[in-house]
């Protein structure tokens, strides 16, 4: 019941945290500095060109088989103690950075996602900077605070290894992108108490009641950052995460354009920045018809959804939705211009639960007949025809593909595509002799509707390319 009732927390927060452009970050009024810009229009089309991605929440919360953080905020001050004091236990020994990238190939993910720091502080990589100041919760006169010289980070766990960099150097021999996931606030730095989801918060604490303290905090962040930018080669995006007060906002606008000047492509996700990010990431809902007509998505936009409806490490099986469900929401989100990203972790020792591999090798499956009508593709002018048709075109813009996610029977029938004239038509993995595509023969009605055949030999599921939604490519006319 508790750990449901903590679900329903984390998912409204979420939502409430997305709204775009809301609040003193998040204004659409809101001007950039004039010293700062954003990535380029080639590293945005790099993004685009991604479309499917995993991300990883992993952290010693992964040993409790609890959502990411949050679950701290609602324990006891003895339960608190012992959640913090949890990375002393976080040894997963069974992590393999390569494993997991073959995994990431086999499933034709392009892209991850790996929590560096989660909201509880604890950091996945060999952080030099140290935490000065941590909350005693089980002190004999109540919770106080007191002095401390920690990293906080795996490097401090028994594991003693930089997941991060593990991850990194294998990611970027395989050619996968890479996003650093970073959460503007740290639950175990005293330094930092002041933002309002707080578990210990001090709602009189900010940078004139404790200058020093405050200092320090801003400091330790920006080192975080730098490192994060500095120490793993190239990275495609970071994905930043909750925000800090009115009162930090100069700060972290500086943090922001010195990260900036380290790598000036990375793609930085917009929350707790406001008009200095780059992309959007609705979380566990889809925009209805895309960037250009949904007032909430108003920038590139990339869907976060769990798989199975929570961010971290579910051990329960049948809680995972299927590969359908991906393929058919990766389908959607490709055909409104927008990039998927499917949210799993790890259990406490580094492995993925089977049925999260089962659902995403799946999707990996239909991904080798169809990828070319999901990676490198842009919106068409419709993104859909009925209920069961969606619509993307090659970035060239040489090829549409239609994609009916029911099987279309005997014929295929549209009344937006104008094929060009004497084109070809195929269904991608229908191949026939030394593995070339056969095209199937086709009409218009008049100038009103193209209806495609459908050979006898696809009628019969076994013969079918894939399991679900086929595609055809089409060359359209002028």
């Amino acid at each position: 019941m508790a750990q449901r009732y903590f679900r329903k927390v984390i998912v409204l927060s979420c939502l409430l945290a997305f709204v775009p452009f809301s609040g003193v970050w998040c204004k659409e009024a809101d001007k950039v500095d004039s010293d700062y810009r954003h990535a380029s229009a080639e590293a945005y089309e790099r993004w685009r060109d991604l479309k499917y991605g995993l991300r990883i929440h992993w952290g010693y919360y992964s040993l409790l088989g609890v959502e990411a953080s949050w679950p701290v905020r609602k324990m006891s001050n003895s339960e608190k103690q012992a959640y913090f004091e949890l990375y002393k236990k976080f040894d997963p020994r069974q992590f393999e950075a390569e494993k997991w990238m073959d995994l990431f190939e086999r499933c034709g993910l392009k892209y991850f996602t790996i929590t560096t720091k989660h909201h509880d502080g604890f950091s996945l990589f060999d952080t030099k900077s140290r935490v000065k100041r941590r909350v005693n919760y089980t002190a004999p006169c109540g919770p106080t605070i007191e002095e401390c010289d920690l990293a906080y980070s795996i490097m401090d766990a028994p594991m003693k290894r930089d997941i991060v960099k593990e991850l990194c150097d294998a990611a970027q021999k395989r050619g996968i992108a890479i996003d650093l996931y970073f959460s503007h606030v740290d639950w175990f730095d005293a330094d930092m108490r002041f933002d309002k989801w707080n578990p210990f918060p001090d709602a009189d604490y900010n940078n004139r009641t404790d200058p020093e303290g405050y200092g320090r905090f801003v400091r330790r962040y920006r080192r975080q950052i730098t490192e994060l930018l500095t120490n793993y080669g190239k990275i495609d995006m970071m994905c930043l995460d909750m925000r800090l007060p009115e009162f930090c906002r100069p700060d972290v606008k500086e943090t922001i354009k010195m990260a900036r000047r380290l790598q000036p492509d990375v793609l930085f996700r917009q929350r707790g920045i406001g008009v200095y990010g780059d992309y959007q990431t609705p979380e566990n809902w889809i925009p209805q018809s895309g960037g250009l007509s949904d007032e909430r998505v108003v920038k590139p936009w990339m869907v976060i959804y769990t798989l199975a409806g929570q961010f971290a490490y579910e051990h329960d099986g049948d809680k995972y939705k299927s590969g359908a469900w991906i393929v058919s929401n990766l389908i959607d989100i490709a055909a409104k211009g927008g990039n998927f990203m499917v949210s799993i972790g790890p259990d406490g020792d580094g492995n993925f639960h089977p049925e999260a591999v089962k659902k995403l090798e799946y999707a990996g499956e239909w991904l080798r007949v169809n990828g070319e009508a999901i990676y490198r593709t842009r919106p068409w002018v419709h993104y859909k025809e009925g209920d069961e048709v969606r619509f993307t075109r090659s970035r060239d813009k040489k090829y549409v593909y239609a994609i009916s996610l029911k099987w279309p029977g005997e014929e295929f029938r549209s009344r937006l595509l104008r094929p060009r004239k004497g084109s070809q038509i195929i269904m991608l993995g229908d191949k026939g002799l030394f593995g070339a595509a056969r095209s199937l023969s086709w009409r218009m009605e008049g100038s009103e509707e193209l209806a495609v055949k459908i050979p006898k030999r696809l009628q019969h599921e076994k013969n079918r390319p894939c399991a679900q939604a086929y595609v055809l490519r089409i060359e359209p006319g002028a």
